[in-house]
């Protein structure tokens, strides 16, 4: 068993990041120099890598963009449990600047088949885990459309 794990976020984070924070996140993504903000040579970015999926398939991206209603954020990554706390502070960082929309993503175990939701609830982001109900399968239709 690996300690590997998707992330997914689409979050609009407004326009009132401080530069810091803003900075912090463009190093994390690969956007910004290669030295960390804080020098900590031994850092490595969390949300930089680009290409192919090594373990959960698809494609690793992540995108930073300025629109009408501030920045947003759109981030598709394999994390390993070793970097989650690292995670965990960077996401804490921006919710405590960004309005508070539910949820901002997800992130799910690469074994596994149900994600936990990326919540902002009072100014940090909480992981709330979703439960695999068990009933029969509804077939896909066109007439969802």
């Amino acid at each position: 068993m690996s300690d590997l794990y998707e992330l997914q976020l689409a979050w609009e984070l407004g326009d009132t990041l401080p530069g810091e924070v803003l900075d912090d996140l463009r190093w994390h993504m690969g956007l910004q120099g290669e030295e960390p903000l804080d020098g900590d040579l031994e850092r490595e970015p969390l949300l930089a890598a680009r290409g192919p999926a090594l373990r959960i398939g698809g494609v690793l991206f992540s995108e930073l963009a300025r629109g009408r209603r501030g920045w947003s954020v759109t981030v598709r990554q394999e994390m390993h449990a070793e970097e989650l706390p690292e995670l965990h502070d960077l996401l804490s960082r921006l919710a405590a600047h960004a309005p508070s929309i539910d949820p901002v993503g997800q992130l799910r175990h690469y074994e596994g088949h149900v994600p936990e939701l990326l919540m902002v609830q009072a100014g940090a982001v909480t992981r709330q885990p979703l439960h695999l109900i068990e009933s029969e399968a509804v077939p896909f239709s066109r007439d969802l459309f």
